[in-house]
């Protein structure tokens, strides 16, 4: 991508706009459709020449809170905003996405044969199905599981979970990664510093500063039968990129 697409991108959506629909007066002859360049510089509380050297590809430095506006007055869509940051070679912040997407994620689980549960933001698991909790425990089936709790605060992860040194020190660099951009939250810190004042593990290997992608793969687990041998594999909600479908198959 490039400056151009960026500020061809901003053009093409300010013209496809009605200033009325804005709540702006239409004074004057219009040259071109949409919204001038001075209206939306004026909506987005930045100077027209700042829009006309974005609209030109120059390398104009756009900050999250100025794209955040862009995208509120250039009305764009959930898949709009996110294209507009990405032109902009920035992150969108995650959006309001449609309840009935958490809704289907959720439901999903239920239906799937093999283990499967739902992860959020914080690792707190929103939904579990049978497979997962004849596998994994009773800690599933409590209020408010979390994936990272039951790892380093449970006696039974100890027992479960084969080669656990390594396991667990993978899943700290995968937190890492999955929250990196949410690492100032309240939330993202209240557990960290709640599971480092209990975990000695989790502690050590949270100041290591390991970052790892949240890979598949074989995942090995002690049942009360012997050694069981699983693939893991992890999917990403379209509507709700905060949720996690982990899926524990056969090998």
């Amino acid at each position: 991508m490039s400056e151009q697409d960026l500020g061809l991108f901003i053009r093409k959506q300010r013209e496809r706009l009605s200033p009325a629909a804005l709540g702006l007066r239409s004074v004057g002859r219009r040259r071109t459709p949409g919204l001038r360049r001075e209206e939306l510089a004026l909506l987005c509380g930045v100077s027209p020449t700042w829009i006309t050297w974005l609209e030109q590809g120059r390398p104009v430095r756009a900050s999250e809170a100025t794209l955040l506006r862009l995208a509120e007055v250039l009305r764009l869509s959930e898949a709009e905003r996110h294209y507009l940051f990405s032109l902009a070679g920035r992150l969108a912040p995650d959006g309001v996405a449609a309840e009935n997407g958490a809704e289907a994620v959720l439901r999903s689980v239920a239906q799937i044969s093999c283990a499967a549960y739902v992860l959020d933001r914080l690792w707190n698991v929103l939904a579990s199905n049978e497979a997962a909790r004849l596998l994994l425990g009773d800690w599933l089936a409590q209020p408010a599981p979390n994936l990272l709790h039951y790892t380093f605060l449970d006696p039974a992860a100890l027992r479960l979970i084969d080669d656990w040194p390594g396991r667990a020190r993978r899943l700290v660099a995968e937190f890492r990664a999955d929250c990196g951009r949410h690492l100032d939250e309240a939330t993202v810190q209240s557990q960290v510093r709640s599971l480092a004042a209990q975990s000695p593990a989790f502690a050590r290997y949270w100041q290591d500063q390991e970052v790892l992608p949240r890979e598949g793969g074989e995942r090995c687990f002690h049942g009360p039968h012997g050694r069981i041998v699983l693939q893991q594999t992890t999917f990403q909600a379209a509507l709700r990129p905060d949720l996690k479908l982990v899926l524990l198959m056969p090998a």
